[in-house]
């Protein structure tokens, strides 16, 4: 190894440290020491990252077409950016990371009970759903659709954490990322509604 390379190494500023080249993490409470990055809490924490990431890309597309989820009267126009709104769970996201990684913080009442609004808001534009919907039709809305997949990968792993008692995970974030898979796909929906986009469905005679 050359002389800068040792200096970069021992440089705190770096992005990364070497530490884990073992197979190992640690996380916020460190009462573990170091775990395996295989382990079910290290995949629960991963798989709300990949969700997070994620919707971070279809935040920037819903942004550039300026998607409203319409809340009030049209003449007023009032209504709700989808980016914002995606925003607002990526925030919760994180908090549920840290959840996760031992922290006592954990997504308020009041962030479920935004994700249910939006839900209802949308129940009274779109018509129930009476069977499967094939995921497509816009970027937005397939995007949303693939989020919610994600989401439902994202719960299905904490749930995991806190049934082998690994952490004591808090109701409510659990009914947030059960909540949050709704939210989602009520989101995608709207979204093909918006560009006039009808819905298809399965067609199960079709063989």
């Amino acid at each position: 190894m050359k002389k800068d390379q040792k200096h970069l190494k021992k440089d705190k500023n770096i992005l990364y440290t070497g530490t884990g080249d073992n197979g190992t993490t640690t996380l916020y409470d460190c009462k573990q020491g170091r775990i395996s990055k295989s382990a079910v809490l290290i995949e629960a924490l991963g798989s709300i990252d990949e969700l997070n990431a994620y919707l971070g890309i279809i935040k920037v597309y819903s942004d550039i077409d300026k998607i409203i989820l319409k809340t009030g009267s049209s003449k007023i126009n009032k209504g709700l950016f989808y980016s914002k709104i995606i925003e607002d769970i990526q925030q919760n996201l994180f908090i549920i990371q840290a959840e996760l990684g031992g922290s006592l913080m954990f997504v308020s009442k009041k962030e479920l009970t935004k994700l249910e609004n939006i839900i209802n808001k949308v129940g009274e534009v779109l018509p129930p759903i009476t069977s499967f919907t094939i995921s497509g039709g816009s970027i937005i809305s397939s995007g949303l659709d693939f989020a919610r997949t994600l989401a439902r990968k994202g719960e299905r792993r904490v749930i995991s954490v806190s049934e082998e008692g690994i952490r004591i995970i808090n109701p409510a974030t659990l009914s947030y990322l059960n909540r949050l898979s709704s939210v989602l796909f009520a989101l995608s929906r709207y979204a093909n509604y918006i560009f006039s986009i009808p819905e298809t469905h399965p067609d199960y005679n079709k063989n």
